[in-house]
């Protein structure tokens, strides 16, 4: 990549507050960089606060709630780059962030996704394997830093991915029957299927505040939001393996958590425990509906 003219930063958000998208805008911290905000709902409150401090920010609204996949590929549909970098709203990236993504770019060469790593978070991992084995051997060798610099592995997490949208024949990049959850692993699963290069780096570094995309704030603290994420965790999770395993290794790998899901359901039930009869609940539904082959419309 010769300038970051070439790159186009995409951040999806729902209703997100002010002072996450701020946050966000403020780390990338480059005017050269292309950035493009996809509000999945039909307003955005801070438009006028955004546009007074950052030159190189537009705006565009979906009209309603896409999801993560859908609103990024909505994103990318807008995008005349040849980069597409993924950024969750909650992210914040290093100070260095954008003096190496340049650099990265072009020692990777031959890539159709670069995944960023966590400033100081060794609990959750940003990449990885799908065989089992070739993944634990991965975790040890990160936990004790002994990877290197650039890293090839077979996924990454879609809260800040770097994606080559040349390797692409169109621009509808994620799966658009997912809503929330497993998008990333799908696009990564695919593309490793298909001889693609995905890599993990350390030089492009970022703290993620854990603050969700395709769900409020307000929602958060409500039961509707909780058993909408209930829901769609584990409709999307059999969707991902029945996808690319097969129908009967997504209901061997999940059937333990269908059964677990409407016997506890059962017992909060009997002794009036709402809240965790409504966790379990949706999590049987949105199971039940995967395993029937049904699509991920439910909305709470």
């Amino acid at each position: 990549m010769k300038n970051l003219r070439d790159l186009t930063v995409i951040i999806v958000t729902f209703h997100t507050p002010e002072n996450i998208v701020l946050g966000c805008l403020r780390s990338i911290n480059n005017d050269e960089v292309r950035v493009l905000i996809i509000e999945n709902s039909s307003t955005f409150t801070h438009e006028q606060k955004i546009k007074s401090e950052f030159s190189n920010v537009k705006i565009i609204c979906t009209g309603k709630n896409l999801g993560y996949g859908k609103g990024n590929n909505f994103g990318i549909q807008h995008t005349e780059s040849d980069y597409a970098l993924i950024l969750n709203p909650d992210v914040i990236c290093d100070k260095d962030f954008f003096s190496n993504i340049s650099k990265v770019i072009n020692e990777a060469k031959d890539f159709s996704i670069i995944g960023c790593q966590y400033l100081s978070d060794k609990i959750f991992m940003p990449a990885g394997f799908f065989d089992r084995k070739k993944n634990e051997k991965f975790i040890e060798e990160f936990k004790n830093n002994n990877i290197k610099d650039l890293t090839k592995v077979e996924w990454v997490t879609g809260c800040s991915m770097l994606i080559n949208l040349k390797k692409f024949d169109n621009k509808e990049i994620f799966d658009k029957n997912f809503f929330l959850y497993f998008e990333e692993f799908d696009l990564c699963k695919s593309l490793i299927d298909k001889n693609q290069n995905i890599y993990t780096t350390s030089k492009l570094k970022i703290n993620h505040l854990g603050f969700k995309s395709s769900l409020n704030d307000n929602d958060l603290e409500n039961s509707r939001t909780i058993n909408l994420k209930d829901w769609h965790y584990m409709w999307s999770s059999f969707y991902f393996y029945r996808k690319n395993f097969g129908y009967f290794y997504a209901l061997k790998k999940l059937l333990g958590k269908f059964f677990k899901s409407f016997f506890k359901m059962i017992l909060y039930s009997i002794t009036f425990k709402k809240n965790q009869k409504n966790k379990y609940l949706f999590r049987f539904l949105g199971l039940l509906n995967a395993i029937l082959g049904k699509s991920s419309n439910f909305r709470g």
